[in-house]
C-alpha cells in the first residue's frame, strides 16, 4: 500500500483529476469537480517542484478544503442576478409604499383592495370601503395597510 503512495507522480494526479471531472459529467452535483480541480492543482504543483507523497496528499486535502468556500462564494454571487426588475418574482414587495382604494372595508382587521386585475387581502385598522390606504408591509401575499 505504501508503494502506491511513494509512486504518486505528476501524471497520476493529472489523470486522477481528469477522471474525477469526467465522473462529474456522469453524476452532476458539483461535488467531484472540486476534487478533480484539487488533483489537477497538485499535478501542476508537482511539475513545479517534486514534493514528497505526504506533501502531495496534504496539498490535495488543502486544495479540496479550500474549494468549499470558493464554491460557496461563486454560488452565492450566481444566486443574486443583476436584474433591471428587482421585484420580478416579488410582486407584493413592489406594492409597499403605494396608495390604493379599499374595495371592501377592513372589519376586524381584514379587508380587500383591488390592484390592477387582482383582489388582494389586506390587514390593518378598521377602515370603511372607498378609503385610501397605503401599503406598509408585504409578506408573501399578505399586505398590511395604514390609513393615508
Amino acid at each position: 500500500m505504501s508503494e502506491m503512495f511513494v509512486t504518486l507522480g505528476t501524471w497520476n494526479w493529472l489523470i486522477f483529476g481528469v477522471i474525477l471531472m469526467a465522473l462529474e459529467l456522469l453524476a452532476p452535483g458539483v461535488f467531484l469537480l472540486w476534487f478533480g480541480l484539487a488533483a489537477l492543482l497538485v499535478g501542476l504543483a508537482s511539475f513545479a517542484f517534486n514534493p514528497s507523497w505526504q506533501l502531495q496528499i496534504l496539498l490535495f486535502a488543502l486544495f479540496a478544503a479550500a474549494a468549499v468556500p470558493l464554491w460557496r462564494r461563486v454560488a452565492r454571487s450566481a444566486a443574486r442576478p443583476n436584474s433591471d426588475n428587482p421585484f420580478l418574482n416579488r410582486r407584493a414587495a413592489a406594492l409597499v409604499g403605494r396608495l390604493f382604494t379599499l374595495e371592501k372595508p377592513i372589519i376586524d382587521g381584514a379587508g380587500t383592495v383591488r390592484i390592477d386585475d387582482t383582489v388582494w387581502r389586506v390587514a390593518g385598522p378598521d377602515t370603511p370601503a372607498g378609503s385610501r390606504v397605503r401599503i406598509v408591509q408585504a409578506d408573501g401575499a399578505n399586505l398590511t395597510v395604514a390609513g393615508e
